[in-house]
């Protein structure tokens, strides 16, 4: 299976070929086609298999595919890390599978706390 065949958006598939993925492994070719019908999965695979594609493609297609109305500023994608390290993965992976695509990212660390992660919720 190729990332063509997964029907993924030609700027999505541009950012994928310039970053050397040439096809999706096994937690991406079962992962992708199911995120992106909007259905809930739950994976496990080693580390370096390519979780963090595997769910990060997904979002980003369809945050591109389903456009902000005007006017609106609520959070459309909420990813939580339970420490630095996949924080620092999803940081380096996110901006290189989204790289021609036009979205807005705001990091909150986790010395914030709760009550800012609140304020940005409320809009």
């Amino acid at each position: 299976m190729t990332f063509k065949e997964l029907n993924l958006l030609e700027p999505i598939l541009n950012a994928l070929t310039s970053e050397g993925y040439t096809n999706p492994t096994p937690i991406q070719e079962k992962a992708i086609p199911i995120l992106l019908a909007g259905r809930d999965i739950m994976g496990c695979a080693q580390t370096g298999t390519g979780k963090t594609a595997a769910f990060a493609i997904p979002i980003l297609q369809r945050l591109t595919q389903i456009p902000r109305t005007s006017g609106n500023t609520s959070i459309r994608s909420l990813i939580v890390t339970p420490t630095f390290l996949p924080k620092f993965i999803i940081d380096k992976k996110i901006p290189e599978i989204g790289n021609y695509i036009n979205l807005t990212k705001i990091e909150m660390p986790a010395t914030e706390g709760v009550r800012e992660l609140r304020k940005l919720l409320e809009g």
